[in-house]
């Protein structure tokens, strides 16, 4: 999934738990050069992109499902970056991605007309914490909604409950236009086939009519209301993903919460953040402080080293652009405050955080902030990378 282009029993034998789900430490994101293993087309639109993980950084990229790797080239003289979610069960050695193509997307074009196997790509360590609440998973039922590429993640979710569990189950609906847009098809046919009574498939297609009308046509809050009355009932469910664009995501939180759900067992990612035409802020564009201007002095740390910037009132400067001012190896990946790679904490002053689509509520009661939507309130602000 690109998130930044922008979020939805049969008992075997006991299964030994993969060897790699034990959550990873959190570390600052740190790009790696990474080889090019293989690309696979998944959809006329769609690519898979997995990169070979040299024994010497496996540590650094350990991941759980729901987490998304940054990718960064230089398209056309200018630094690009777009972040996409792992779409693969933790295997050593490699990791992957998918890439859909979008018609005005700069980075994800020239993913689907440039990246051969052999090339080599910058690749950011896994972040994000689309992750929660899949450790104990026997006899739960987990629920994912997903739409287009919002599968990649869930997908992922998708195989740690079924394969982590002898009991879990877990229910899939997810909508796309047609049948030839459907990403990993073959992958979640055969997740069908091995979990058969575990694992429920719902394919809602918007374009293309199917035998059950109730999952033909656009998934809206009527075909929702009757899907969550008639094929899956709040009440079995013990957890929710959601992912995919905002307005999608938006209507599953609302209606979910209506029908009685915790708002703690929704968990939700995006791909787009509901804003229209609206572009990415500058990245450490230029700023010149004028003799005698009123500033905002910025004073932050990462690893472990202290830096400090001015940052003009009148230019209205995020946290992050100010920053890359005076250091260019500040995390980041959409700057649109989706996918969470810039997140800080605040220990001294005030922000103001203009959008979040990645922080939980906790995180900003503890002072932490996407640095790349937050702008200077007081004289000084003090941030910290590294906790």
């Amino acid at each position: 999934m690109d998130r930044a282009a922008a979020p939805e029993t049969t008992a075997g034998p006991a299964v030994e738990p993969a060897t790699n789900l034990d959550p990873p430490a959190r570390k600052r994101a740190v790009f790696h050069r990474l080889r090019v293993h293989d690309v696979r087309p998944l959809t006329p639109t769609s690519v898979e992109v997995t990169f070979e993980v040299p024994p010497e950084l496996d540590d650094d990229y350990r991941y759980l499902p729901g987490q998304y790797l940054a990718l960064r080239a230089h398209i056309d003289g200018e630094e690009v970056r777009r972040s996409y979610s792992i779409c693969r069960p933790p295997s050593p050695g490699r990791i992957s991605v998918a890439v859909k193509r979008d018609e005005h997307g700069v980075f994800s074009s020239w993913v689907h007309t440039t990246i051969r196997p052999g090339d080599e790509l910058d690749v950011m360590s896994p972040q994000g914490t689309f992750t929660s609440n899949l450790d104990d998973l026997e006899g739960r039922h987990v629920v994912g909604i997903a739409a287009g590429s919002g599968i990649t993640p869930v997908i992922t979710m998708a195989h740690r409950v079924l394969e982590g569990s002898t009991t879990g189950r877990f229910t899939l609906l997810y909508t796309n236009r047609s049948s030839l847009d459907v990403m990993f098809v073959e992958e979640l046919a055969d997740l069908k086939d091995r979990y058969p009574d575990r694992l429920a498939l719902h394919h809602v297609l918007s374009r293309e009519q199917r035998t059950a009308p109730l999952l033909s046509g656009r998934l809206d809050e009527a075909k929702l209301r009757t899907i969550l009355s008639a094929l899956i009932p709040p009440r079995t469910v013990h957890e929710w993903t959601l992912c995919g664009p905002f307005e999608l995501v938006q209507l599953c939180r609302d209606l979910l919460e209506e029908l009685g759900v915790d708002p703690a067992h929704i968990r939700y990612e995006l791909f787009t953040t509901g804003e229209p035409g609206e572009t990415a802020p500058p990245r450490g564009r230029p700023v010149r402080v004028e003799a005698g201007e009123r500033t905002h002095r910025i004073d932050f740390t990462l690893d472990g080293t202290s830096a400090t910037v001015e940052s003009p009132v009148s230019a209205n400067e995020s946290i992050l652009n100010a920053a890359l001012r005076v250091r260019s190896d500040v995390p980041f990946a959409c700057a649109g405050g989706v996918c969470g790679t810039c997140r800080a904490r605040v220990t001294e002053g005030s922000v103001s955080m203009r959008e979040n689509y990645a922080l939980e509520p906790d995180e900003i009661d503890r002072g932490y902030v996407l640095t790349c939507q937050s702008h200077p309130t007081s004289d000084r602000v003090v941030v910290d990378y590294d906790v």
